[in-house]
């Protein structure tokens, strides 16, 4: 089974496509709109990066069918991280994790504000989706960033609080992940885009603290490789697959999962 996790600001339908082909290749397969985003608790008081692990774990849980299923984490990003925290647990069922963009490395305080201040500067609501589209670059990656958005009230709105996701990213500014890096013990592989946010010194770091990574950089790619070049994205992700459980052909089944701290 897989598990798959978009990164900030996202939402489960970006991995459509991917879940599409996997869910064909005969995988179980659940998207989770994760905690402040989509369908899930739009304003939970717990922000936390270990908040965010325990939602995946909990998830795990409940489709690994107590760790009897094996389950690979594949995240972007935000949710790459999530993915990271989560195998570092070494909880029964991860069998795996596919990290897309994300690394254990911590955000400067610069970076962490201007990812907040591109998130207070979208101009909603969009007056139409193709507005939107074309807002984010247009092509798989703006379709993608479209469509978490809702129609409503005359227009396309997000379906997050940008206040709620800032509070999220504090911890990133003050920490990095080395030592959960190290704790895991599962099968890694991490894709990127060779125009991304993982720099040459940070994979050189994570690599020599993780002798079994594997790795692939798409060239020309972004940091949302995952929407503008798909195919690619599921070809290594596959290959990885195959490795890692097999056949694991069981019934299909896609869903997209969220989540309520308050249930």
């Amino acid at each position: 089974m897989l598990l798959l996790l978009h990164g900030l600001a996202g939402h489960c339908g970006e991995w459509d496509g991917l879940a599409g082909r996997l869910s064909a290749d005969g995988y179980r397969v659940v998207a989770l709109d994760q905690r402040g985003h989509g369908a899930s608790e739009r304003r939970p008081e717990d922000v936390s990066r270990a908040a965010y692990a325990e939602d995946v774990l909990g998830l795990v849980e409940e489709y690994g069918a107590g760790g009897r299923r094996p389950v690979v984490l594949v995240g972007q990003s935000y949710g790459g991280l999530a993915a990271l925290l989560a195998a570092a647990r070494r909880r029964p069922g991860v069998a795996g994790a596919v990290l897309i963009e994300a690394g254990p490395d911590r955000s400067s305080p610069e970076e962490v504000a201007g990812v907040v201040e591109w998130l207070e500067g979208w101009p909603v609501p969009f007056p139409s989706r193709e507005a939107a589209v074309a807002y984010f670059g247009g092509g798989g990656a703006g379709e993608g960033w479209a469509g978490g958005l809702e129609q409503r009230d005359g227009g396309w709105w997000p379906r997050f609080d940008a206040d709620v996701l800032a509070a999220s990213l504090r911890e990133n500014a003050v920490r990095a992940w080395w030592e959960e890096w190290d704790a895991i013990d599962v099968p890694l592989l991490c894709v990127l885009g060779e125009k991304g946010i993982i720099r040459a010194e940070l994979w050189d770091a994570m690599a020599r603290r993780q002798s079994g990574l594997r790795g692939l950089s798409l060239p020309g790619a972004g940091h949302d490789v995952h929407l503008e070049r798909p195919g690619e994205v599921y070809g290594v992700v596959a290959a990885f697959l195959r490795e890692v459980l097999g056949g694991d052909a069981r019934p299909t089944r896609r869903a997209c999962a969220g989540v309520d701290s308050r249930a």
